[in-house]
C-alpha cells in the first residue's frame, strides 16, 4: 500500500547525492547526523580529448542501488524515510524519449568543452556577457543551453522528434527525480531554481525560462521542464521508495550552502576539492558582478521569495596537491603535504600560480599559464609544499574580494567543507590571508545535508530554518594570526605573481572554461 505524504511518520530523511564521479545515498535523522551512507562510482567516458560523457541509464541504475543499499545498511523500510532530496551535479545534460525512458546520446557532462565554439558563435559582436543580464552567466561551455543545442543539431533526427513532442531535456536532478517518480508511467518532469540556474536560459528575475534566450540558442520550450522551488513535494516515489515524497532538489554546491545554514546575507561557504567552489548568500537581491564572479540562484524554500548567491569558481586547488605527488613525486600521500611544509616557517620567497588551464575566477584568462616564481638556492622541498597550500589560501582571498567588490558585503567568518579542510596548517592560513575565522562544522557531509534539510522543511519534518541552524555544530574554528604587514606584504607577491602567468598562450582570450 501507497502511504501519502500527509500520513507519513517516518523518522528519517534520504538524500540522494548524484555527482561527478559516484551516486550516494545518505540517510539523516532527526539532529542532522549520518545514519548511513551508501556509494557506488559511474564511468567516466572520453571519446575525444576535452569530451567527458556518462551513461545517463548506468547512473540510473546505480542511484537505485544506493538506495536499496543505505536503506539495509541503516536497517530500515521506506516506511521509515518521511522525504527524500536530491542533489546532483550540475550543468550536466541529458535528452530522453519521453515514451521509451531511454536517452537519445550520453549525458554531457559540466566538464565537456565541445560546446567553446558554439559559444563563441553565440556570442557574436558582443561577446561572453551577451546574456549575463538575464542570466547572471558568461557563455561559455560549462552550462547546459549550449549542450541542448550541441545534441540537437548532432544526434540524428532529433530535432524533428523534439519538435513533435517526443525528448525531453533534464539535468540530473530532472533525470532522477523523473525515473523515481515513475519514469514513462507519469515520471514528473521538473527541475529546481538552482539547477535551472545554470542552464542559461532562465531569467534570474522571473525565475522562468527566458524565450527570448531560447530562441536565440535555438532550444524548443517544449523540452524544458517545469521550474520548480527547491523544497516542495513533485511527488511521490515508486520501487524501493513507493509512497515516499520526493521533496527537494538543490545544484550541489547551493546544496552545501544550505548544509551550511548560511541562511542569512552575508553568509558564506567554501568547499575545497579538485577545485574550490565559493558561495556568498546575497539575499533577495540578483546582484550582479563585474569582477570574475557568477550570479545564480542560491535556494528558493516552496512560495518564499528566493534567496540569490554569487559564485566564485577556482579550477585548481585540491589537484595542485596531486600534481606534487604524482607528477612531481616530493610526496607520496596527499597527506604528508602539510608535514612537509610544517618544516619550514614561511615560503622561503617562492610563489606557485597553478593557471594549469587558464585561471578561473575573477580572471577568467584562459591565455594564463602555471608559473613558479621567487626562486632562489635558498628554496626547498618544504617551501614549494607551503607554497603549495598558500596558492589556495591566495586564491580564496582574490575570490572573496571580488565579492565585497561586487556585493558590498563583508564577510565576518567563513565556513568551509570538503576534504582538504583535514590539512590544518591550510585552514589557518585561510583565516590568516583572509583575517577572518574559518569554522569546519562537525557533519562534513554539507551537500547532502543541504538536500536533506530542504526536503525535511517540505514535509514538516523540520519546522523552520531556526531548528536546522541549531542543529549546525562546529568541529574546529582557526583565526587569524598573521601581523597586517605581513598579510599585506605576501599579497603583492602573491598578485605579482598572478601576473606573470597571463598572456603566456598566444592566442585569443576565450570564454572562461
Amino acid at each position: 500500500m501507497t502511504t501519502t505524504s500527509n500520513s507519513r511518520s517516518g523518522q528519517y530523511i534520504a538524500a540522494i547525492d548524484q555527482g561527478t564521479t559516484s551516486s550516494r545515498c545518505i540517510v539523516f535523522g532527526a539532529d542532522g547526523r549520518i545514519v548511513a551512507v551508501d556509494q557506488q562510482e559511474h564511468r567516466q567516458i572520453f571519446p575525444q580529448p576535452g569530451w567527458v560523457e556518462h551513461d545517463a541509464e548506468e547512473i540510473w541504475t546505480r542511484v537505485q542501488s544506493v538506495v536499496a543499499g543505505a536503506l539495509a545498511k541503516a536497517g530500515l523500510t521506506r516506511d521509515d524515510i518521511r522525504a527524500i532530496g536530491i542533489t546532483n551535479q550540475r550543468e550536466t545534460t541529458v535528452l530522453w524519449d519521453r515514451h521509451t525512458g531511454k536517452p537519445v546520446h550520453h549525458a554531457l557532462v559540466w566538464q565537456d568543452t565541445r560546446t567553446e565554439e558554439l559559444c563563441k558563435e553565440l556570442g557574436r559582436n558582443v561577446g561572453q556577457d551577451r546574456f549575463r543580464r538575464e542570466t547572471g552567466l558568461p557563455l561559455a561551455s560549462y552550462f547546459a543551453g549550449p549542450k541542448i543545442r550541441w545534441l540537437l543539431d548532432n544526434v540524428e533526427g532529433l530535432r524533428e522528434r523534439a519538435a513533435a513532442g517526443d525528448i525531453l531535456f533534464g539535468t540530473m536532478d530532472t533525470w532522477v527525480i523523473w525515473n523515481l517518480t515513475g519514469g514513462v508511467d507519469g515520471g514528473r518532469h521538473v527541475t529546481d531554481v538552482t539547477n535551472a540556474s545554470r542552464t542559461m536560459l532562465m531569467n534570474l528575475h522571473t525565475l522562468q525560462w527566458d524565450e527570448s534566450i531560447a530562441q536565440s540558442m535555438d532550444v524548443p520550450l517544449s523540452v524544458l521542464p517545469e521550474i520548480r522551488s527547491s523544497a516542495e513535494v513533485y511527488g511521490e516515489a515508486v520501487g524501493e521508495l513507493a509512497g515516499v515524497p520526493v521533496a527537494s532538489a538543490l545544484g550541489d554546491q547551493q546544496a552545501a550552502l544550505f548544509g551550511q545554514t548560511c541562511f542569512d546575507e552575508g553568509e558564506a561557504k567554501s568547499t575545497y576539492g579538485t577545485g574550490t567552489f565559493l558561495l556568498l548568500n546575497t539575499g533577495e537581491k540578483v546582484v550582479n558582478s563585474y569582477h570574475g564572479l557568477l550570479t545564480t540562484v542560491g535556494y528558493r524554500i516552496g512560495d518564499q521569495a528566493p534567496v540569490y548567491a554569487l559564485e566564485g569558481s577556482i579550477a585548481v586547488t585540491g589537484s595542485l596537491v596531486q600534481w606534487l605527488r604524482d607528477q612531481l613525486g616530493i610526496i607520496s600521500t596527499a597527506a604528508e603535504i602539510e608535514t612537509l611544509a610544517s618544516t619550514v616557517e614561511d615560503n622561503g620567497g617562492a610563489y606557485i600560480v597553478p593557471a594549469f588551464s587558464g585561471l578561473f575566477a575573477p580572471y577568467w584568462r584562459s591565455d594564463a599559464r602555471g608559473a613558479i616564481t621567487g626562486l632562489t638556492r635558498y628554496v626547498t622541498k618544504g617551501h614549494l609544499a607551503r607554497a603549495v597550500l598558500e596558492a589556495t589560501a591566495w586564491q580564496t582571498r582574490e575570490v572573496v574580494d571580488a565579492m565585497e567588490k561586487d556585493s558590498g558585503v563583508t564577510l565576518s567568518a567563513l565556513k568551509v567543507d570538503g576534504g582538504m579542510t583535514s590539512n590544518n596548517l591550510l585552514m589557518q592560513n585561510i583565516a590568516d590571508v583572509l583575517d577572518v575565522p574559518v569554522e569546519r562544522p562537525y557533519v562534513a557531509e554539507t551537500t547532502a545535508l543541504g538536500a536533506a534539510y530542504a526536503a525535511g522543511l517540505a514535509v514538516g519534518f523540520w519546522p523552520d530554518l531556526a531548528t536546522l541552524r541549531a542543529n549546525w555544530h562546529r568541529a574546529a574554528e582557526w583565526t587569524p594570526r598573521m601581523e597586517d604587514s605581513v598579510r599585506e606584504r605576501e599579497y603583492k607577491n602573491w598578485l605579482k605573481a598572478v601576473e606573470r602567468t597571463m598572456g603566456w598562450i598566444d592566442e585569443d582570450s576565450a570564454p572562461g572554461h
